[in-house]
Formats: structure tokens, sequence, C-alpha cells
């Protein structure tokens, strides 16, 4: 039986489908289900994995793991992030001699949940709501409606007929609504893998039976500053120092100088690990061995580059924000790069890491209710969703903006695509 739409939150870090239908909900037209879109895991790493065996494609955990067995292919994540930016319409090598353009991963991936969905719906879908982040591209307009309209394109491409957008923390505050028995404001702080966003809505008993909730959204405001920033400031504060981040150099002249850091920044960023892949790239390493003093630096960079270790060392980093967060510290075993190679992390060292995007995020939920014209007293609750909520540290900072808000944890994973699916219940009926 077919479906008359779904939602969709597609997440820089993981993403989920919720099928119109089903039993939750307070009223009919809000029913809807999770999407089981790997075993029975709702949501997936947006994560694919091109297969340079035999072209063949792998998502979400599947992706992940070809690439960690160490299978001949190539691992994107954190697609999301190439919207808006000039990388959209490039290409890139997947597999020897097989280019694709970075959209068409944005695609294949949407295209894949579409396939998922249409499975558990016994029939097509072919409309939905899809969550977008309050700004793509922060103090830039322009590409930030370009990244609306290249998603809503890819979406398309994907077999979509009739492609919708809510803001995801609006969607957040949809899912918190069901549960609420009186007229509150509540500010939702959605902090995930790509983006940290805000937004102040009324919610209540009655609000929840309109349509139109334009009204209802005082204010929106948001930093492109989430988790995947944070995994890149603790691969550099603890493990690219390792491989000579920061270290002793010297010039052509014999000049004191530190070591060209460009490769350490892209080897730390999700989305841009598979450039210093590039054989330019290594060629380029395999120059400057002249300028490290330390020559074990530049031989455990040029080994990572030479294995493309690089999305293993950010796994690395993002479970050593994890470890460090709920355990005050981690060990972190490089061994792979070199025989016993060891670092280690620390609160503290987390926290002067983190501080400065720990600032801005808090900086916009502040922003967010200033645009609404209140001041944080009169806020009621804040609702928290995303993966990178479950950070201490940055929840700790946002509590504070507004200290006399109920705190309520939603769910970190689903409270968006639940929120997403009310909307699409409305639009669609």
């Amino acid at each position: 039986m077919s479906t008359a739409g779904c939602a969709i939150d597609f997440g820089t870090s993981n993403s989920s489908v919720a099928l119109l239908g089903g039993t939750v909900g307070d009223a009919r037209q809000e029913a809807f289900r999770l999407v089981a879109l790997e075993h029975a895991h709702t949501a997936i790493p947006t994560a694919v994995f091109f297969s340079g065996e035999d072209g063949s494609r792998a998502f979400g955990r599947a992706a992940v793991q070809a690439h960690v067995e160490g299978h001949e292919g190539r691992l994107m994540r954190s697609i999301k992030s190439i919207l808006g930016s000039d990388l959209i319409d490039r290409t890139t090598e997947v597999g020897p001699g097989f280019m694709v353009k970075y959209l068409d991963v944005v695609v294949a991936f949407l295209r894949h949940l579409r396939q998922r969905a249409a499975q558990a719906a016994g029939g097509p879908v072919e409309r939905a709501v899809i969550g977008r982040p309050v700004f793509f591209v922060d103090d830039d307009p322009v590409r930030d409606a370009l990244a609306e309209r290249t998603l809503g394109a890819a979406a398309r491409a994907a077999g979509f007929s009739e492609v919708a957008f809510q803001f995801e923390p609006i969607a957040a505050a949809l899912d918190f609504e069901r549960t609420v028995s009186r007229e509150t404001l509540v500010l939702v702080a959605d902090i995930g893998g790509g983006t940290s966003d805000f937004s102040v809505v009324r919610v209540g008993p009655e609000q929840r039976a309109r349509v139109d909730r334009n009204a209802d959204v005082l204010a929106s405001h948001g930093v492109h500053v989430a988790g995947t920033d944070f995994d890149r400031e603790v691969n550099l504060a603890a493990i690219m120092p390792l491989l000579g981040l920061g270290s002793e150099g010297r010039s052509e002249s014999g000049a004191a100088i530190r070591v060209p850091n460009a490769l350490y920044h892209a080897l730390s960023t999700w989305h841009l690990i598979n450039t210093v892949y590039l054989p330019n790239r290594l060629i380029e390493l395999r120059q400057m061995a002249s300028l490290y003093v330390d020559q074990r630096m530049h031989r455990r960079l040029t080994t990572v580059l030479e294995c493309r270790l690089g999305h293993a060392l950010a796994a690395m980093a993002e479970a050593a924000k994890i470890d460090v967060s709920m355990h005050g510290h981690a060990a972190i075993d490089l061994s792979m790069v070199e025989d016993a190679l060891a670092g280690s992390f620390d609160a503290a060292a987390q926290q002067a890491a983190l501080s400065g995007s720990i600032g801005r995020i808090a900086g916009a939920a502040r922003q967010a209710i200033a645009q609404a014209g209140l001041s944080p007293s009169q806020i009621d609750a804040l609702y928290f969703t995303g993966g990178s909520t479950a950070l201490a540290s940055l929840s700790r900072a946002i509590a504070a903006v507004v200290p006399d808000a109920a705190q309520v944890d939603g769910d970190r994973f689903t409270s968006v695509v639940s929120g997403l699916a009310v909307d699409a219940s409305r639009r669609f009926g």
C-alpha cells in the first residue's frame, strides 16, 4: 500500500525517515512510523561507500564498515556539508578511472532513503518534507538559498515529485509540543553534526491544531558549528601534533619556521579527508621532507596518507571527544601509524580546544531569544535534540543562557524527523 508522503531528517552525521500513517501521534492525521533503514536501526550514518572492486555502493553503517575492513574504494561522509559550497558541482574520483559529481553522491543517498521508505510502505513514496538547518551557510543568504535549491533538486532527482522544507529546530518543537499540556515558550536547541540551530516557538494544546504555525515561531537562528567541528578541533589538539602539526621546521635558507598546516587541517575535516589522498598532495608532502626538523613526524604523516588512515583518525578523535565527555579522559592508540605510538586527552584539554566553538553556539542561543524580543527569564522550557547535545560542557553552556527554564531531553536522533512527520501530515493530509 502506498503512502502519501514521508519526512526526512538528512543530517550531517546521521539521517532518518518517517512514513505518514501508523499509530504515533495524538490524532490520526499526525500518525507516523519511523522507517528501519538498516536492520532495526531507524537512524543511520550519512555515509556512502563506493566500491573500487565492483562499482557497488553501500550506505550507512555498511558504508563505514566497508571502509574499516579495508575494501578498495571511497568513503564519503558529512556530504550535507558540501551544500552551498563550490564543491557541489565538482567531480571526484571514487575508484580507478571512476568519477562522480558530489551532487550525485547526495542524490544517491536520498534515493537510498526513498527506496527504504518505499519498501516499508509497500509502494512508491513521492512526497517529502525535508529538514534543513536555519543556515546552511552563515552570513551569506545567496549561498544559503542556493543550498536549499540544490537539496530540492537532489531530492527530485532521487524520485520525489513534491518536496517541502522545514527548519529542523521548528520540527523538534512540533515533536515537543505533543507532550505539553499548557501553552509554553520553548527554546529548541538542535545541535547536530554540521549546524547548531535554535528556535523560539510558542507551543501548546490550542496551537497544536493549527496548520499554519508562522505566528508561533518567534525566532530562529543558528551557526555552522557543531559536532564535526568538535571532532576536527579534538583531532587538531590531540592527534595531529603527534604527526607534526605545529612542530619545528626549517626553510631552504635554514631559518626556523613551523611546518605548513594545510594538510593537517584537511586531514582533520570529515568532508575534506579524501582530498589529501590525491596524488599531487602526496607528491607535495614528499617534497616537504626537508622542512621537518623531526623526520619522524614526516614519516608518520606520510604513512597516514599512503595508507589512507584519515577517516580512522577522525573516528578516533570523535571517540576521544565522547570518552572525555563521559569519563574525563581518553587514551588514543595510534599504533596503526607507528608501533607503540599513543596519545592522551583530558577534560582540560578538551575545554581549551572547544571553548571557542561552544561560546559561539551559546551566543547563537542568546541571539535567538533576543530576536524573539524576549528575555531569557521568559523562556519556559529548553528542549535539547541532536547528537552533539550529549557533550556535557556544551549542554551546560546552553542551559546557562536560560537558567530558569525547565530542561527537557528529546530523542537525540529522532526528535527532528518525528516533528517533520507532524509537519508533513498537515501539509499532505
